[in-house]
């Protein structure tokens, strides 16, 4: 089943390359039966005229375009609009309160030691 599906994916690939595989694989005969512009050989067009209508007829069936039809498409724009209420910054005021009286005093002190204290080592 995987290898059927592979080989379908495959084919639809390489559906527009089938023409050029042609070409390639049938040269001597497009350039000497098929082609166009035999009539001139000044050109070298050696069946590329043949090449350009096939790889047009596979464009045109892969995408169909019908004169029919009309394409009318019409864009339309939503715009939501909503009114932002300006606001007032109300300043905060703060009562002033006395500094309260402590007892703190700066009794710390430090002593610089340069000398860093090891424990004894114990020999056993």
């Amino acid at each position: 089943m995987k290898k059927a599906v592979l080989i379908l994916a495959l084919l639809l690939l390489l559906k527009p390359v089938l023409p050029v595989v042609d070409y390639v694989v049938n040269y001597d005969y497009i350039s000497k039966v098929l082609c166009v512009n035999k009539d001139r050989p000044k050109i070298h067009c050696n069946g590329k005229c043949h090449l350009m209508k096939e790889l047009a007829k596979n464009s045109e069936s892969e995408n169909p375009i019908s004169n029919n039809k009309k394409i009318t498409s019409q864009e339309t724009v939503f715009v939501f609009f909503q009114e932002i209420n300006s606001f007032v910054i109300t300043p905060l005021y703060f009562l002033k309160t006395k500094r309260a009286i402590s007892n703190y005093s700066n009794l710390y002190s430090y002593k610089s030691i340069p000398v860093v204290f090891h424990p004894p080592t114990v020999i056993s």
